[in-house]
């Protein structure tokens, strides 16, 4: 995926030197907006093609700091209903989000072979951070789909951001963990010879190794597993993203099923703004668990983003320990990316 590091100051000048303004007003449910913010990417172009394909969208906006016209190009020769429009650099960062109902933030760089997500956060979290401070001067109300790792820490980024501009909403920033829930149902399905449609995995905790839990006591249709299959499954989700960046050999981490896990949340959030409220699991500001601000729980979608915060529900003895493992691990997490805004 593209870098886009430059200073959020230049960023913001950049969009006032335009002659913009900075609004608060939203799109009508009837015809949302999408800004999709490294859309050239690994991850960007094949998600940019899914929700130039649902139907919800009225309005795709692609941001990237370079090759966005081709992409748009190639996009709009689609026989379907969503505008598509080009944006390109820092001075068109205001344009591409004004107004936008949902955003969706795949920008960053991907990981390689012998990273780990924690690895990828110098350069992404002031990616998050400079594109965060011009979401909150263009488009305050949006819906905010961060999908850039590290996620434990670029979610609390974004929020930091944004409470120092006095326009943060907890409801409406999200920290995108679809891809463990697809991944999870992908291998219940295979294990149990399920229909991979129907099934149905809540992922809690975080997007990061022994943060990801995903709640096999809690798998649709009601489903046994044995403690060796509890054992091997747990860690082969947790560890899924790596065996991806492994098989690439260097050539990216997962793009393909990471842009259908952001489609998918994003038609969620659009869904929601129409007024056709829906349940997904997302890592969000939330009390569901003591003692760590931010956690992923299946999570009520509206109008106004979350809804409700619906917990955990009943866990295993299994799972309790994992969600206790995973809360110190957050916090750490949560604290690098405070600390980031905070000292910038």
């Amino acid at each position: 995926l593209q870098k886009m590091s430059l200073p959020a100051k230049t960023l913001v000048q950049a969009a006032a030197n335009s002659g913009l303004r900075a609004v608060s007003v939203r799109h009508s449910s009837q015809a949302p907006k999408v800004a999709l913010l490294g859309a050239a990417g690994g991850i960007g172009q094949p998600l940019g093609l899914l929700l130039k394909q649902d139907p919800l969208v009225a309005h795709l906006a692609l941001y990237d700091v370079v090759n966005t016209p081709g992409v748009a190009a190639d996009l709009s020769h689609i026989d379907s209903n969503a505008k598509v429009t080009a944006h390109t650099g820092p001075k068109e960062l205001y344009a591409a989000v004004e107004n936008a109902d949902v955003i969706v933030i795949p920008a960053g760089v991907p990981r390689k072979p012998g990273m780990t997500r924690d690895d990828l956060f110098n350069t992404n979290a002031g990616i998050v951070r400079d594109l965060a401070a011009v979401i909150a001067k263009a488009s305050p109300k949006a819906l905010i789909a961060i999908i850039t790792n590290p996620v434990n820490s670029t979610v609390p980024i974004a929020s930091e951001v944004l409470k120092k501009a006095g326009v943060y909403d907890p409801k409406r920033v999200f920290g995108v963990t679809t891809l463990d829930v697809v991944r999870s149902q992908a291998f219940v399905a295979e294990l149990k010879g399920h229909d991979a449609s129907k099934t149905v995995v809540p992922v809690v905790g975080g997007h990061a190794g022994i943060t990801i839990i995903p709640l096999l006591s809690q798998v649709k249709p009601s489903t046994k597993f044995s403690e060796e299959e509890i054992a091997k499954l747990t860690p082969r989700i947790q560890d899924a993203g790596t065996e991806v960046v492994n098989a690439k050999a260097g050539a990216g981490s997962a793009t393909l099923s990471m842009a259908l896990a952001g489609a998918r949340f994003a038609n969620a959030l659009v869904r929601g703004i129409k007024g056709e409220k829906n349940v997904q699991c997302a890592y969000v500001a939330s009390d569901a668990v003591k003692g760590v601000e931010y956690f992923s729980t299946p999570v009520e979608l509206g109008p106004n983003g979350v809804e409700k915060i619906l917990g955990v529900g009943k866990v295993s003895a299994f799972e309790q320990k994992l969600i206790d493992a995973s809360v110190p691990e957050l916090n750490k997490n949560i604290a690098k990316g405070v600390a980031f805004v905070k000292g910038n």
